[in-house]
């Protein structure tokens, strides 16, 4: 069985998971954390103090934290990203056909579309709404089952293999029947309390509303939806206070990004301005210039938290021999020659120092050659920012399914190698 520590920091996941079914509501859910540890949000349309403290900003489904200890020196940063793969809705969703009441959906990101057929499915997200001559923001949470997406059955299929899943046709959910059209939007916006009329915009997407869970027989095992990338922002958000609380030679920083799946370009991806700007503001509030910023700059490094691909028992074939990568192994290094992962030489020893002080062991990941492989924040950081990126991740299965898996352990020993990075001792 898991020690008592391990067995905490598994329950902590999925509680956090559970608690944070779209990017606004991981946003929400470390801010909530950070303002009961002491940290105070700023506006970035505001001032920001001169003396030292604990700070925040969010934008959107994006959040940046720091300790600054209102001196000048580098900073450590560790990514993640808060958005998963999911079914998003259209802006005109709704459909009926065959006397089915259907939700139009769309894929976000690289969704693994066979994983959302035939489960329940709840909406999150943000509407944009009109409050007096302006607009305000409200969350939404609906956590009923009210959507599927249904198979097809397999004695419809012409060769009973199963089907090719065309996202423009096969993911809209059922939510009722009748042939009278029936507002879903309308629904939403009374759930959220708010009048229909008022909405104005909106981000809203499906969620599994199955519950995540500590599974095996030795209870070493977590399955959870969003795994990628939730695991990085929970030992990430613990690795920086941990690091607040023990601090180091660096400013910690906690950078979290939406928009991971699709690219980052956007006003609060990792390919914005939100990164520098925020730690260029971090050294122009304690008194410091231009040239201040960019020697400090100079001297940081940042993680690009996220998460790794483990060994698939069932598809050893498809990983690069002499590089497994173990289940409750410990965090991963993530290397690639053509910079789809970030990491050199520098950032490597970095991350491998740090695992050394945390006192868990490294895993080196390598991607086929002969297969295409994914990317992350790092490499745009890496570019935006000029500081020297290492990619690391905890590993998992099933990456971009509705529900994935890692091992218990790996989630404590992640986030205690993000700590020890964020706090480097001279």
């Amino acid at each position: 069985m898991p020690s008592s520590a391990v067995a905490a920091s598994a329950a902590g996941l999925c509680e956090f998971i559970d608690a944070s079914p779209s990017p606004f509501h991981v946003c929400r859910t470390i801010a909530e954390d950070l303002d009961a540890h002491g940290f105070v949000r700023l506006a970035e349309t505001q001032p920001w103090p001169s003396a030292g403290g604990r700070y925040y900003i969010v934008r959107g489904g994006s959040l940046v934290a720091w300790a600054d200890p209102a001196q000048a020196g580098p900073f450590r940063v560790v990514g993640a990203h808060s958005d998963s793969p999911n079914l998003r809705v259209k802006q005109h969703p709704d459909l009926t056909v065959a006397g089915w009441q259907l939700v139009r959906l769309e894929p976000y990101g690289g969704a693994w579309l066979n994983s959302w057929l035939d489960r329940e499915l709840g909406i999150s997200g943000r509407l944009s709404v009109r409050e007096g001559s302006g607009l305000a923001e409200r969350l939404v949470r609906i956590d009923e089952p009210i959507l599927r997406v249904p198979q097809l059955a397999i004695h419809l299929s012409e060769d009973r293999r199963g089907v090719t899943l065309d996202p423009q046709r096969h993911v809209n959910a059922i939510w009722g029947v009748g042939s009278e059209p029936v507002s879903f939007l309308d629904y939403v916006a009374e759930s959220a309390g708010v009048d229909p009329g008022s909405v104005l915009g909106w981000e809203l997407m499906t969620h599994d509303l199955a519950p995540s869970r500590v599974i095996g027989a030795g209870r070493d095992l977590i399955s959870a939806p969003r795994l990628d990338n939730q695991g990085t922002c929970y030992a990430g958000l613990h690795a920086f206070r941990a690091a607040v609380e023990d601090p180091g030679a660096a400013v910690p920083v906690l950078a979290v990004f939406d928009h991971e799946e699709v690219g980052s370009q956007s006003d609060r991806g990792a390919q914005s301005e939100l990164l520098p700007t925020v730690l260029e503001r971090i050294v122009l509030a304690r008194g410091g210039g231009r040239a201040d910023f960019l020697a400090a700059v100079a001297g940081s490094v940042c993680a690009s938290g996220d998460m790794a691909h483990a060994t698939h028992p069932n598809y050893p074939e498809r990983h690069e021999p002499s590089h497994g990568i173990q289940i409750n192994g410990g965090p991963v290094l993530k290397v690639n020659q053509n910079l789809r992962y970030a990491t050199d030489a520098v950032g490597a020893g970095a991350f491998a120092l740090a695992c050394d002080r945390a006192g868990v062991p490294m895993q080196r990941y390598v991607h086929r050659a002969d297969l295409p492989c994914g990317s992350t924040i790092g490499p745009m950081t890496a570019a935006r920012t000029g500081m020297p990126t290492v990619d690391v991740g905890a590993p998992q299965l099933a990456m971009h399914s509705a529900r994935e898996l890692m091992g218990a352990a790996d989630i404590s020993a992640y986030a205690a190698a993000l700590a020890a990075f964020l706090a480097p001792k001279n």
